[in-house]
């Protein structure tokens, strides 16, 4: 019997097709995988919309909101506020890099148990973000408070995004930078887990955003100094990330931003030196 072509196929009707359970379940992830990208993009846009401004501070730069408290707000009610927009924005800035690698583990279920399963997985990988917010945080009120209560601290900002970002070019230019960046796209680190049950669905999730966040930790650091709600920087790190994970010359892509990250670092630095 001679194999089906690409004629034979595009000839059966749609009602077959779309009865296939692999084209009916790809269907399913890839819309609600889009779906939670832009309702966590258009609460990422319209939460940093609403505290948008800042305080100036000497030295001529303004402190991000995100550190700050509202009137009237405790230090709890802030932190929990900064963790849900850090969670929100997370979801929608590594969604479209990490959708592929969940429909790679859902494909590689049996059963009807895949919706459970990636589900779990995704969670495991977005808690590796939410710790890594809830150990950002305390850190942020701690520089912002020093910078407030000593006039010299604030003044040295400039010159130290500068430092930040050059260290962050350099990240990126590293060979660690592209040994990890392998790893994270390879198919030994990425791929379905030993056991498809739910401690492993978590513990593949926990592994994907240890690594994911080891690549990331160059654009981590340029969305910290940008002040975190900052919705341009949050969209250039967000295409940066998917360009590296889903590009055909990741190495090239990944250089490329160091590139850039090391010149606007030099700019920055020697703009506040000069101005000292």
């Amino acid at each position: 019997m001679r194999p089906l072509g690409d004629s034979a196929v595009r000839g059966f009707p749609s009602a077959v097709l779309a009865g296939n359970p692999a084209v009916t379940h790809e269907g399913a992830f890839l819309g609600t995988s889009a779906a939670l990208f832009l309702a966590s993009a258009g609460v990422t846009v319209a939460w940093c919309g609403s505290m948008s401004g800042g305080m100036p501070m000497p030295g001529g730069w303004t402190m991000s909101m995100a550190w700050m408290r509202m009137p009237g707000q405790s230090w709890a009610g802030a932190a929990a506020c900064f963790m849900g927009m850090w969670t929100v924005m997370m979801v929608a800035m590594m969604m479209p890099s990490l959708a592929p690698m969940l429909s790679g583990y859902r494909r590689s279920l049996v059963g009807s148990r895949w919706v459970g399963l990636t589900a779990l997985a995704g969670t495991g990988y977005f808690s590796v973000w939410v710790l890594l917010g809830a150990a950002a945080y305390p850190l942020g009120v701690g520089l912002a408070a020093s910078e407030m209560q000593w006039p010299a601290v604030a003044r040295s900002v400039p010159a130290a995004t500068g430092v930040l970002l050059l260290l962050a070019g350099s990240i990126q230019l590293s060979t660690w930078k592209a040994r990890q960046l392998r790893l994270c796209r390879s198919a030994c680190t990425c791929g379905p887990p030993r056991s498809p049950d739910t401690r492993g669905a978590f513990r593949h999730g926990l592994h994907l955003g240890v690594h994911c966040s080891l690549c990331c930790s160059g654009f981590m650091m340029v969305l910290l100094v940008s002040g975190v709600m900052d919705l341009t920087a949050m969209a250039l790190v967000m295409a940066a990330i998917t360009a590296e994970r889903l590009g055909p010359r990741p190495d090239r892509i990944a250089r490329v931003a160091g590139a850039v990250l090391f010149g606007v670092g030099i700019f920055i630095l020697a703009r506040a030196l000069r101005s000292v």
